[in-house]
């Protein structure tokens, strides 16, 4: 398990640059979970399940995990399946804070 799931994601206000090569890739290393980066623009990532009930149970608890961390992911959610597609919509890119959502995504 990472240890980014034990942080805080910390509202971005702009102004700093996205991370970039390097950075991206420790990070990635250590969040682990089968994520991509995209672009070095977006982290994604898809969850299967059973069936509609178990997709949507799970989105939930990731929109609850949301609204508690003040970070918030694209959802698409099908028939046995979520995708989550994270980023920093303040800078265009991403930060240290959305690896840690996406980490703590990873223990629902």
């Amino acid at each position: 398990m990472s240890s980014l799931a034990e942080k805080k994601c910390v509202p971005c206000k702009g102004g700093i640059p996205p991370l970039k090569g390097g950075e991206l890739a420790a990070l990635l290393e250590k969040l682990g979970g089968d994520w991509k980066t995209v672009g070095e623009h977006h982290l994604e990532k898809e969850y299967r399940f059973k069936n509609f009930r178990e997709a949507l149970d799970y989105t939930n608890k990731v929109g609850e995990l949301a609204e508690a961390e003040g970070h918030h992911p694209d959802i698409h959610l099908a028939w046995g399946k979520v995708r989550l597609t994270i980023w920093t919509h303040k800078i265009d890119g991403l930060t240290e804070s959305d690896f840690i959502f996406a980490a703590k995504v990873d223990r629902i």
